[in-house]
This record gives structure tokens, C-alpha cells and sequence, in this order.
């Protein structure tokens, strides 16, 4: 790729786009319509190529839309806003709670989203661009592509809930140590997640509620549907973070009790068997005296007293309702 530019389109307001290059921007731009640029800032020459192409901006802007990390946040600049959200990370072999960022520039006329890594939402509203089912305005693009990053994350919060679930049911069937590691990942996952969605549902309330002259009524009504979809998704957050602590105090108090009961098997076994050890020693000293040493059946004897010795100790630990 000799360029950071990933794709340019102009957006004809019936939900369709146009493709064109960087030499035709300033063309398309002195035109009219709404420039959708998309860049990839992970390119060499992002900076350069974005200071030359969009001098007017804020250097601030270009150092936000730049950054190495960022948290889902929003800034409006007169006009303009600088939005920075995140999705669940669906590339392949990566970890969906190691959120990608998207970072957007929109104005009334110029939408720039900026990204490190591959996000699936916007590949999803440039193929319903080309399909002629994509945005019409700025406002659409912003409120779909957050309608689009909540989308993907609902089946990821999903199965996330369904581990929860199964470990809670293995936790009835047989509850086992390895439950221990299942538990831990889980909420750790909900709690990277939840560092996120926090931020990014103060920054959705803020869009609805800021005046700008691209963000219409209906835009707004979007983002409240939105807002109340990540709502939702913070509070499951919150409670498999919570039934995870449960389930993890529950395991532990299982195998505390088992170990308990364990010990307090092998401690009954103990005191059963400290009386006839004593006994066997006392009559196992190499000195004369010993009593049934000349006797036949001195040893059988001696075994049966053992016997009766141990169904009195039965009889005194179920009389103490030691067990």
C-alpha cells in the first residue's frame, strides 16, 4: 500500500456511495456531498498524509485521531465532533475483549474514521454502501456505525453469559478446581470489557444531547436506542462480574467443605487407631511379663479385645455425635 488511504467515498444521499481516489478529494470536496475518508493509522505516512490533505483541522484533531491509545470519548469542535469509540475485536485469532478502536472526525460535509486494526462494522456499512442500503448524511453514518458496533457485541456478551451459566451447572454436578481458571477469565473479561462500555455510553449520551447541525432528530432517536442497548450490556457487565465473584466464593466453600470432611474422616480414623497402637506397643516390648506370651491362643484373644475395643470407641463417638 503506497498510501494510508484505505477507500474514499461520496455519498449521493440515497444511501449510496461513490468510490474515487486521493487526487480526486479536493475535486470532489469544492463539489458538495458528504466525503467519507477512511485511513489506516497504523501507515507510515498517516500523519503526513493527513496534515496535507486536511490542514484546516485542529492539530489536536490529527494527534486524537492518531494516538497510539485511546478511550471511547467525545469532543465537539464547534461544528465538528471528534468521536472515538470501540468494538469487540472479531479479527481472526484475537481475543474479542481486546477492544478495537475507531476514531472519527465528522463534520456536516466530511466523515473521517481513522483505525489500527480491521473492524467489521465499518466493512459492513461500506458493503451496505454498495448496495445502496448505506448512509445518506453524516448523522446516518455515525448512528449506524454505532448501531453496527453494539450489534457485533451482543453475541460476544452472549456467550460470555453462557459460560457463567455452564459453570454454574458444573458447579452443581461436581464441582472440581479447574472451575477456578474458567471463573477467573471470565471476570476478567467482563471487567476489560466494562473498562470500555462505560466510557463509550458517556460518550454516546453526550452526542444525542449536543447541537450539531448534522445531527438531526431522528439521528437522535437512534442514539438513544443505542444508548439504551449499551446500557443493558453494562449492566450484564455487571452482573457476570457479580455472579462470577458468587460462584467463585461457591466453589470455595465446596472444597473447603470437602477437605473439612476429609480431615475430619482421617482424624476419627486416627483416634480409632491411637488406642490399639498403644496397645499393640505396650505388648510388643522385648521384656518378660508380657501376658499370654506361653498361651496358644493368647494372639486371638488379644485380637478380639482389639475388635471390642474399637465398638466401644464407635459406640462413644456416635453417643458424642462425633459422627
Amino acid at each position: 500500500m503506497t498510501e494510508p488511504l484505505l477507500f474514499v467515498y461520496q455519498l449521493d444521499g440515497h444511501g449510496g456511495g461513490e468510490a474515487f481516489t486521493t487526487a480526486q478529494l479536493s475535486e470532489r470536496q469544492s463539489h458538495g456531498g458528504v466525503i467519507w475518508v477512511h485511513l489506516d493509522a497504523a501507515h507510515a505516512a498517516a500523519r503526513d498524509w493527513l496534515q496535507n490533505q486536511f490542514p484546516e483541522l485542529d492539530p489536536l484533531v490529527h494527534d486524537a485521531l492518531l494516538a497510539d491509545e485511546t478511550r471511547p470519548r467525545l469532543t465537539p469542535y464547534d461544528n465538528g465532533a471528534l468521536l472515538i469509540l470501540r468494538g469487540v475485536n472479531l479479527n481472526e485469532d484475537a481475543a474479542p475483549e481486546d477492544m478495537v478502536s475507531i476514531r472519527l472526525w465528522v463534520e456536516q460535509r466530511l466523515i473521517i474514521t481513522v483505525r489500527k486494526r480491521q473492524l467489521k462494522a465499518i466493512r459492513d456499512i461500506e458493503t451496505k454502501l454498495r448496495q445502496g442500503a448505506g448512509p445518506c448524511d453524516s448523522g446516518d453514518l455515525v448512528t449506524m456505525l454505532v448501531a453496527r458496533l453494539f450489534e457485533r457485541m451482543a453475541p460476544v456478551f452472549a456467550a460470555l453469559d453462557e459460560v457463567i451459566d455452564k459453570v454454574e451447572e458444573d458447579l452443581l454436578d461436581h464441582a472440581h478446581p479447574s472451575l477456578r481458571d474458567v471463573i477467573v477469565q471470565a471476570r476478567k473479561r467482563a471487567i476489560i470489557f466494562k473498562r470500555y462500555i462505560t466510557p463509550q455510553r458517556d460518550a454516546i449520551m453526550g452526542l444525542r444531547h449536543a447541537e450539531f447541525s448534522w445531527l438531526e432528530e431522528p439521528h437522535k432517536r437512534h442514539l438513544l436506542e443505542s444508548y439504551n442497548h449499551i446500557t443493558r450490556y453494562s449492566e450484564d457487565l455487571d452482573a457476570i462480574r457479580e455472579r462470577a465473584q458468587i460462584i467463585k466464593d461457591e466453589l470455595q466453600n465446596i472444597l473447603s467443605d470437602r477437605l473439612n470432611r476429609n480431615m475430619y474422616v482421617l482424624s476419627v480414623v486416627a483416634a480409632i487407631f491411637l488406642p490399639l497402637g498403644f496397645l499393640t506397643g505396650l505388648l510388643g516390648v522385648n521384656i518378660g511379663g508380657i501376658p499370654g506370651q506361653d498361651v496358644a491362643s493368647a494372639f486371638m484373644i488379644f485380637c478380639a479385645l482389639l475388635a471390642i475395643a474399637v465398638l466401644m470407641q464407635i459406640a462413644l463417638f456416635k453417643w458424642l455425635k462425633w459422627f
